[in-house]
């Protein structure tokens, strides 16, 4: 049963962290932050939402970093749990999805209980003051990449902030698994 992640509470700024890439080296928003504006996705290896969608979602980075958009990804899932999200298993998830923009590993799960996130994919859009002005889903498409007449939400939405500050005042949630919380102890 998939997950609806709400956008009803924007305006707020991204709260900072410094993770580890599949790079292995650690990184900090400071240093990842676009000149225009940021995307932080939150993603994994192993939900069928975010494998639907991981194709278009590295092409829409390719072509917001035209726009000197950065793009994010935060893997935060319960390794235990879910051993395909393992960080070795993110490396080759980048790999084969050709990412060029960082896929970082929450280990705590710190950073994705500070951004409210609830499931995989949740899409985070900020102004170049890394105020939040779009919680919505990449496009159209959802589960379905064969559809020619995908409205390309997440472009047009951050293409939007960049030249106006603000999001569009229309935006659909994100849904899909939920994150897999480690289990108190």
């Amino acid at each position: 049963m998939p997950v609806n992640a709400t956008n009803d509470k924007l305006g707020w700024s991204a709260p900072t962290f410094n993770l580890i890439d599949v790079s292995e080296n650690y990184i900090s928003l400071d240093e990842l932050k676009g000149e225009n504006g940021t995307v932080i996705a939150f993603i994994c290896n192993h939900c069928p939402y975010v494998i639907a969608i991981a194709e278009r979602l590295s092409f829409e980075a390719k072509e917001l970093k035209k726009l000197s958009i950065n793009t994010i990804a935060i893997m935060s899932n319960d390794v235990n749990q879910y051993p395909q999200d393992s960080f070795d298993n993110m490396k080759l998830f980048s790999k084969k999805y050709d990412f060029t923009f960082s896929y970082l590993y929450d280990e705590t799960q710190e950073v994705a209980k500070n951004y409210g996130a609830v499931c995989t994919p949740d899409i985070f859009g900020f102004n170049k003051s890394l105020e939040l002005m779009y919680r919505g889903r990449i496009d159209s498409g959802v589960m379905n990449s064969n559809n020619s007449e995908i409205k390309r939400e997440l472009y047009l939405a951050m293409n939007k902030i960049k030249n106006d500050g603000v999001g569009p005042k229309e935006q659909l949630n994100s849904f899909g698994c939920s994150i897999k919380w480690k289990n108190d102890e």
